[in-house]
Parts: structure tokens; sequence; C-alpha cells
């Protein structure tokens, strides 16, 4: 028997039917594909980085700081597919993972010790508030959503920054240094587009600078300003001459913002070897900003690379700072060919009027307790070190012994 012919008006009914069955299929793996390419981006996204004003009632939180989390609710159904259109999407190329600068990924986290449980999307997602900002990077407290502790997190602007291979080998150097009078690098993390993130633990009792411009009573005790001291140079001390199998490394932007205080009023160093991560546009930048604040060695406006030497010039002005709890910039712009001291410091030097530079809590209980030869003696050794010629300047093994005795 012959097969009933087909009619003419059943093929469109068949092509229709077969056309609402693909083109939600194509429409699926187009949104995956785009999910695929845009969520490493978002990622990296900061809010307050967008070339617009991210408008505040759009926000989900007041602390919300990054577009992932307006992203999350599509990507959570999107990321369901993966088993079944990954493939797919790996043989396109969408999303891959490309290696850059030895990180092995596009984007990726780096751990140093202390840092293991640390993830990308928690650091991402983790809500942040500004704590400061330079024309290099911006710092920010971040609470991590685990109930873990906070950290600070330091974004380096990607204008500013070495290509991902060099930013890799500095944070290496970076990471591997560990002391306890050292901020510890916890993680690196690098975007897809060349943004980095530095990862370092939180100290609730703030920096050198706020302990001894907010007239804490602590701050006019000989025994802690002692201790302190002591601390800053065991750390610098470290990057000069403690590093085993590896160079030196020179701080570059040593200062009393840049020096924070545990519990116990132990110091950390902070944002040391940070130049090794910037171009030189940006360690310039970085050395400009440090000659404003009074803690540029004068042979650094004819070289353009710091040293142990203008460490040991920044560490000076530090040590005078905490003997004046004063500021160590100036209002007047300092002359170049002139000490970068503050004009104050430099003035009661000539008059022979010593005492004067000094905070009155120190001068009264150095008084009490006997110890005004040794306030004098930290007097000289801070002037030796902020001395023009950088080779009579002392080394750190000589201040670090000096301080010793002047602490007994």
């Amino acid at each position: 028997m012959a097969a009933p012919a087909t009619s003419p008006g059943d093929e469109p009914e068949e092509k229709g039917r077969s056309n609402s069955i693909l083109l939600p299929i194509l429409g699926i793996l187009l949104a995956y594909l785009l999910y695929r390419y845009l969520r490493p981006r978002l990622r990296g996204l900061r809010l307050d980085h967008l070339p617009f004003r991210f408008p505040a009632c759009l926000r989900r939180s007041r602390t919300a700081n990054t577009m992932l989390p307006y992203f999350a609710p599509i990507a959570d159904r999107l990321g369901a597919l993966q088993p079944y259109l990954g493939p797919i999407a790996d043989r396109l190329g969408v999303g891959a993972q490309v290696g850059v600068g030895g990180y092995g990924r596009a984007d990726a986290l780096v751990k140093f010790p202390g840092g293991e449980s640390l993830s990308v999307a928690a650091i991402l997602e983790a809500p942040g508030e500004v704590v400061t900002k330079s024309s290099h990077s911006t710092l920010y407290r971040a609470a991590m959503r685990s109930g873990e502790a906070a950290v600070l997190l330091r974004f380096v602007r990607p204008a500013c920054a070495l290509n991902s291979e060099e930013a890799s080998a500095a944070a290496r150097r970076i990471g591997a240094v560990s002391h306890p009078n050292i901020v510890p690098l916890r993680a690196v993390y690098v975007g897809p587009r060349g943004e980095k993130l530095l990862v370092h633990p939180f100290y609730a009792a703030g920096s050198l600078r706020r302990f001894l411009q907010e007239g804490i009573v602590e701050s006019q005790r000989w025994d802690i300003i002692c201790k302190l001291s002591l601390g800053i140079v065991k750390g610098l001390d470290h990057l000069h001459t403690g590093l085993e199998n590896q160079k030196p490394i020179v701080h570059g932007n040593l200062k009393t913002n840049n020096i924070l205080l545990d519990a116990n009023y132990e110091c950390k160093i902070s944002d040391f070897g940070l130049y090794l991560l910037l171009n030189p546009a940006g360690a310039q930048e970085m050395l400009e900003t440090s000659a404003t604040q009074g803690y540029k060695a004068p042979e650094l406006t004819k070289m353009r690379d710091a040293t142990r030497e203008s460490d040991i010039y920044s560490l000076g002005v530090v040590l005078l700072e905490m003997l004046a709890q004063k500021e160590s910039a100036n209002d007047v712009t300092p002359n170049p060919r002139d000490i970068l001291l503050p004009v104050s410091f430099k003035n009661l030097v000539l008059e022979r009027k010593i005492s004067d530079a000094f905070s009155s809590g120190l001068v009264r209980q150095s008084k009490k307790s006997g110890k005004e030869k040794n306030l004098n003696a930290f007097f000289e050794l801070a002037t030796a070190c902020c001395s023009p010629s950088p080779s009579l300047r002392p080394n750190t093994k000589y201040i670090l012994k000096k301080l010793e005795e002047i602490a007994k």
C-alpha cells in the first residue's frame, strides 16, 4: 500500500516546532557564554572605580563595593549549567583562563603563610571601607564574610603597576619576608585587567602617626618610645640585612603612617617594597609624595631609586617625630639643598635649645627618672640618621646597638 502523501501545509508546522526547541537552547547557550565572559571581569570591578558614579539608591548595602553581588543571582542559575555547557565554552575559548605572568590564570590568587583560607570570591565580595588613598593605590579595611578577622586590602591601580610577570616576581619577594616587626603579606590577587590587590592583616590600634598625634597617654612614656623605636629599627634591619638567599629590600616609603601598632605596642612596618610593584612613573610619584611630607632624603632630588641610606634618613625623621610628637612636614615647601627636617627642629638645634624640641611630657618624665641624658642621646642618634651626606648616616646595626644602650 502506498504511504499517504504529505501535504505541503504540514512542512512549515514541523519547522516551526523545531525552531521553538532550538531557539531557547541557543538563547541559553549564548547567555552562558556571556556569563563565562563577564564573571571574571565583574569580580575585579569595584564600584568606586567605575567611570561614572554608581547611584547610592541602587547599592545593595552601604558597604557593597563590587559589581559581583548584582550579577550573583544570574550567575548562580547559569553556573548550574557548567557540566553541560562548560565543554562547549572551553572549545570556543570563552572565559578561558589564559596564563598571565607566572600566575597561571587571567585572574589568580597567590597565597602566603597565614592566607591559606582566603579565596578570590571572599576577597572581592568583602564589604570595604576606604582607609586612605594615594596617587598609586587605595587602601581598604575589609570585613570578611566568613567570620575571619578584618584585613587590609591595597588596590594598586593598573596604570601605576608593572606588568603581571614582573609583579608576580616582586610579590613573591615581598611575601617571603617574615619578621615580628613587619606586616606580613597574606595574599596577592591579580585580576584580568591587570589590577592587583595585596592582602594584609588589620591592626586595630592603627598607625604610629595616629598614636603620636591623638595625645594618647602612653605616647608620653619613655619606655614606650624606646620599645617602639627598637621595633622599627629591628624590622628595617631585617629588610636591609636579614633576608637569606635574596637581595636586601629597601623600604622606599618609611613614615609614621606606614608603621602600624598591635595591642602590645609592637611596631609593624607596612608597605615595604611597594615600589617593586610600581612602574617607574608610579614609583616616582610615591617618592614625590614622601618628599612633600618631609621624609625624602636630599640626594633623591637627583636620584630616582631609593636606597638603604635614604631609608635611614626617613627613619631619622620618624625618630624625631616620636620625640616631638608633631608632624614632620612643613607649611613652607623645603629647599632641595636644605636638610629636609622640620624647620622648628633645625632652628632649635642651631640655637642649642635641644630640649625645647622634645614633647614636654617626655622631658618631665626623663627628668624624674634620671633619663635626660638618654633623651639627648636619642635625639643625637636621630639627627645623625638625617645627615645630608648618605655616607655619614649610620647603618641599622649601629642604630640598633645604640638604641639598646639608650633604652637601658
